[in-house]
């Protein structure tokens, strides 16, 4: 399907990306970027790739140096109501849906698209270390998670939040058997789910 500009119009591409699909507790974040080939930015890659101080280096730059950006949070309850997959693609329409100027094309990173974006889109396998845009957004949502689990282990503490992000380390588990779930925690991930199914957990 060819996508076009209205004539008087820059074609504008909006990279679409999210972090956080696995951890037991906290939001997916999704990001959308549509950056601006008159201000370029130096460094952009996947942002799993690249060290926590350049992410923190680029976060600034994007958000200052982009046409539109967009950062939505889907919270752990609307993960449990949806499942993680539909959450995730929620997340991306309204991340899209949210960028002033309006793209006029979606590249999402992955192989499935959202089946409401409010615009054309293309998934892309590996997008975010092929596509600047991707690239970008993908900082967005990770410099932004990070952040939130960071300010969450002084909300929840003893569950270590800032160290591993709500990913299911170990010691997340141990705190989690130990200490129960916080409201951050999200009931339908199997680790969280069966030791409630135990009655282990209140």
């Amino acid at each position: 399907m060819n996508v076009e500009a209205p004539s008087n119009q820059r074609f504008l591409k909006a990279g679409v990306d999210e972090a956080g699909r696995g951890p037991l507790a906290g939001p997916v974040v999704v990001a959308a970027v549509i950056l601006d080939p008159d201000r370029p930015i130096a460094g952009l890659d996947d942002s799993k790739k690249l060290s926590e101080k350049k992410r923190e280096a680029l976060y600034p730059q994007i958000v200052e140096r982009a046409l539109a950006h967009c950062i939505v949070l889907v919270e752990a309850e609307e993960i449990d109501r949806l499942n993680i997959f539909q959450a995730t693609m929620a997340g991306m329409s309204r991340a899209v849906a949210g960028l002033v100027p309006a793209a006029h094309e979606a590249l999402v990173d992955g192989n499935k698209l959202p089946k409401d974006l409010p615009c054309p889109g293309r998934a892309i396998v590996g997008g975010d270390a092929l596509e600047p845009a991707i690239s970008a957004a993908s900082i967005l949502a990770k410099v932004t998670r990070d952040r939130l689990m960071v300010a969450l282990e002084a909300v929840h503490p003893g569950y270590g939040f800032a160290v591993h992000k709500g990913y299911p380390t170990p010691a997340h588990l141990a705190a989690l058997q130990q200490l129960g779930p916080c409201a951050e925690h999200r009931r339908s991930f199997a680790p969280v789910r069966v030791l409630l199914d135990q009655g282990v957990l209140f």
